[in-house]
């Protein structure tokens, strides 16, 4: 609609007009890349932010503009910028030699965090993302039982060749997928016994991320749970994202125990790093010691600094009580922002758990994908934009991830901005809702 149209040229005027140096950049970068570009979801109109330094909870951008960096890297921020614990432990695995090809006190220690924190989660192996962990676990689970079908969820995202944005991705992997809605456990149920003998494995996030920050109901996990042992297939709890809920991720949580878990994002310390673990049982096909066992190969699997920088953030940072800490404290601020919301009289709401939200123009949590209406999605660029020009950096879909350096103050600077947005647009908020 029009009206729309002119408020969104508008913000990105003043936001273009503010930021010349990220645009030249954006322009010079593009003899070099793609659109200037190098990572997809990292593009938004009219040109993306160079950003040029950050520290704790903030960032700084070409044109000197600081920002509250709600963006997290997409939830592998945790820890923030600079922070000096994990800057020593990469510092000190620097010193000690990067390139060594052989096992590593790190890879050790990190990997019995791991074992003890996640309930499923006996044995580990690590890799090279999340989108390796997941490819790893679909194969392990294709592997183990002989079958080649998947299962999966609309609007999920399991990696950059694992994704399903309103269905099947033809850049994905090509792995023999069907689709089911999130949350809605009879449909689940019927599709997996349908594909019954066929089926190897349901990959699911307990929090639909990309999808706009679903929370998995229970009795939506349960029957995943229920069911795939009903037909002999195993469950995978891609928890790359949601391991930040809890020291052990949703599973602890919710006492749903899957038969493979994906980890990734913040378990590197925000370095590059991906793993896949479950039964001692199912991960000994992995052990070299053993006869006919599988092989599991990446030159960087065991990186140093990413196993060093992972166990000093696991073992003196992200502790089970700070964890534990961190997801009230979070879960306190969205419920804030939430009834901000509702005061003002506008459908708006933020979707997720704790520190992983999702801004949605809603007057409720939005608990499917199919919920989601094409005014929501027609609002989000304005609100990119004018929560940019206000200082708070959040992800061009509407997500925002909360760090642990945060304060009280960021999370107030966040909901006075969308406060502000609100009063502003609220009027056309409701006018776009009613046309779309």
């Amino acid at each position: 609609m029009d009206s729309l149209q002119r408020a969104i040229a508008d913000a990105r005027e003043r936001y273009a007009e503010a930021n010349p140096l990220s645009r030249d950049a954006d322009r010079e970068a593009e003899a070099y890349l793609p659109g200037g570009n190098t990572r997809t979801v990292l593009h938004y109109e009219p040109f993306p932010l160079t950003m040029v330094s950050g520290d704790g909870a903030e960032m700084v951008d070409l044109d000197g503009h600081r920002y509250v960096d709600f963006v997290g890297e997409y939830s592998a921020g945790l820890f923030g910028h600079k922070e000096p614990i994990i800057n020593a432990a990469i510092r000190e695995a620097l010193d000690r030699g990067v390139a060594m090809g052989a096992p590593t006190e790190y890879e050790r220690k990190l990997a019995r965090l791991i074992c003890e924190r996640f309930p499923s989660v006996d044995r580990v192996r690590f890799c090279n993302s999340g989108t390796e962990a997941n490819i790893w676990a679909l194969t392990t689970a294709r592997k183990l039982t002989g079958r080649t079908t998947f299962m999966a969820f609309d609007g999920a995202y399991h990696g950059g060749v694992l994704k399903f944005p309103g269905g099947h991705c033809s850049l994905n992997v090509p792995f023999d997928f069907v689709l089911s809605e999130y949350n809605d456990s009879e449909a689940a149920a019927e599709l997996i016994r349908q594909t019954g003998e066929r089926l190897a494995a349901v990959i699911v996030e307990p929090i639909l991320g990309a999808g706009g920050n679903i929370q998995g109901n229970r009795e939506f996990l349960e029957t995943l749970r229920e069911v795939t042992r009903e037909v002999g297939a195993l469950l995978i709890f891609d928890e790359v994202k949601t391991s930040r809920i809890s020291a052990g991720g949703v599973q602890a949580v919710t006492g749903i125990h899957p038969d493979l878990t994906t980890l990734g994002k913040f378990i590197g310390g925000g370095l590059t790093t991906g793993a896949f673990g479950g039964s001692a049982e199912v991960m000994a096909h992995f052990n070299p010691k053993l006869p006919g066992n599988w092989n599991h190969a990446g030159t960087f699997n065991n990186n140093v600094c990413s196993m060093a920088a992972g166990y000093a953030g696991l073992s003196e940072i992200f502790t089970a009580e700070r964890a534990a800490e961190f997801q009230d404290w979070s879960e306190a601020h969205r419920e804030k922002i939430n009834a901000m919301f509702a005061s003002k009289g506008v459908p708006m709401y933020c979707n997720g758990y704790g520190s992983i939200f999702a801004v949605h123009f809603s007057p409720e949590a939005v608990k499917r994908v199919s919920h989601i209406s094409k005014g929501c999605q027609a609002m989000r660029p304005l609100l990119h934009m004018e929560m940019l020009l206000q200082g708070v950096l959040i992800c061009s879909r509407g997500d925002l991830f909360l760090s642990l350096p945060m304060t009280d103050d960021h999370l107030e600077q966040a909901r006075d901005a969308l406060a502000v947005f609100v009063d502003r647009y609220k009027p056309l908020i409701i006018d776009v809702l009613n046309t779309y």
